[in-house]
Formats: structure tokens, C-alpha cells, sequence
């Protein structure tokens, strides 16, 4: 069963996760405008020209990472805006971690859509957000609440699109940050569902989000390369000093 652009932003409702760089796996793929929060994007294909703020500079741009195609387009045009809400509120965390910015505490959030040109089908998004560092520790501890909640799953709805979120898994994944947590769930909408895994990373005031599906294979299991995760810690560090 492969999944097609449309069906993955029906099945997510998430859309820091539909990716126009992962929706081939290729360099193939042109990303149509400029992400919110990144208003140095270029509009050549494939490229994202850092720009003035902090989060602008620390995060992936084409050429950072050999073997992947980046984009400054991390969503689907046809996909919904906004912050899902959650059928159950133990579960809003994990809900809101789906949407355009980890959590409504963020201040500004920078995405990327990151597509694998080595395994066929990866798509990856990377975002970066700016807290007080008091609210990103809390972001963490309140994701952990819930990915300990909500293991028999949850529903999320955002403008009148809704999934479900299943088997929510805490998982066990070596990243560096202050702290991090990175769990599994399955994504079901209009009758196609697929595995997702995410991990949250905070790095004093700055949270990193990362999710990652495969949207040529539904039922494949999907992992956020460490690779992509190192690079972005990496960058992350050297544009805070």
C-alpha cells in the first residue's frame, strides 16, 4: 500500500510533518514557498538560505547533510494550520507537539522537511523553537506525562480534520541536548495509517522537534537518523556561540 501527498496530510492532520522534500525521497521534489518563520528562504529547489534570527541560522539547509534533500518547505500546501486538539486533555501534549509548533508557549518556531535520497520513502521534519528556558523543561516533563497516559492512544482534530494516534510507545533513542525524550505511535485518518517516531530535544531554551514516516510505505516503520539528529544538535550549538 503506498501512501500518496494527500493521503499522509490526511493521515497526520501534523503539518510540520508533510514534507515537501520527503514526499519523493528525491531531488525531484521543489518545495512551492517559503516556510512560516524562515523568511530568508530562497526559492531555488531544494534550498534555504539562512536568515537573521538565531533559529534562522542554527537550522538545516541544503548541503548540510550529503545524501538528503532540505527544504525551507516543511508542509503540505493543502495541509490544515494550527495547534490539533486532543479528545483527551492527558493527551494534549503529544497532540500539540504535532502541530505548527511544539507547544502555544513557543515563541518562534523555524521548520525544515528533510527527504532521505537513501532510503526510499523517509521523510523527516526538523523544527527549532525558542522558550523561556523555564517553559521548554516543562514542555519535556509534560510530554512525558502523557506518553505515559496515553499508551492506548488518542484522536487530534484541527481544522475539521482529524486523526488518531495509537500504541504510544516511549522509545529508546541516544541523543545529545540537556534532555530528550522520542516515542512511537501508529497515525490513522480516512483509512490509511502508518508508523510515526518523534523526538523532542531541549537544548537550554531552544527545543528541537523531529519526526519521521515513510510515506512510500505505509506499513514501514520509520526512524529519525541519528545522523540528522547530530547535525542539527551540532549546528544548534555552533549558531549559539
Amino acid at each position: 500500500m503506498r501512501v500518496k501527498a494527500r493521503g499522509a496530510a490526511a493521515l497526520l492532520t501534523v503539518p510540520a510533518l508533510l514534507l515537501a522534500a520527503g514526499c519523493g525521497g528525491g531531488t525531484e521534489n521543489r518545495p512551492e514557498g517559503k516556510s512560516s518563520g524562515s523568511p530568508g528562504a530562497s526559492g531555488a529547489p531544494g534550498a534555504a538560505t539562512p536568515a537573521g534570527t538565531p533559529l534562522e541560522r542554527a537550522a538545516l539547509v541544503q548541503g548540510d547533510l550529503t545524501g538528503y534533500q532540505i527544504s525551507a518547505q516543511a508542509k503540505n500546501p493543502s495541509a490544515p494550520d494550527g495547534q490539533p486538539q486532543a479528545d483527551r486533555k492527558a493527551c494534549q501534549p503529544l497532540a500539540d507537539v504535532m502541530g505548527d509548533k511544539p507547544d502555544p508557549a513557543a515563541g518562534e518556531t523555524v521548520n525544515r522537511g528533510i527527504g532521505s535520497q537513501k532510503q526510499v520513502g523517509l521523510a523527516v521534519s526538523a523544527s527549532l523553537s525558542s522558550y523561556a528556558e523555564a517553559d521548554a523543561k516543562r514542555l519535556v516533563d509534560r510530554l512525558r506525562d502523557a506518553v505515559a497516559a496515553c499508551g492506548e492512544g488518542f484522536s487530534a482534530t484541527v481544522e475539521k480534520q482529524t486523526g488518531t494516534y495509537t500504541e504510544v510507545r516511549a522509545a529508546d533513542y541516544r541523543v545529545g541536548g540537556d534532555e530528550s525524550i522520542s516515542w512511537t505511535t501508529t497515525a490513522a485518518a480516512e483509512g490509511v495509517s502508518a508508523p510515526v517516531h518523534l523526538v523532542v530535544v531541549r537544548k537550554g531554551s531552544t527545543v528541537v522537534r523531529m519526526m519521521a514516516l515513510n510515506v512510500a510505505a505505509a506499513g514501514k516503520k520509520a526512524e529519525v537518523p541519528h545522523e540528522v539528529a547530530d547535525k542539527q544538535l551540532e549546528k544548534l550549538a555552533h549558531a549559539a556561540h
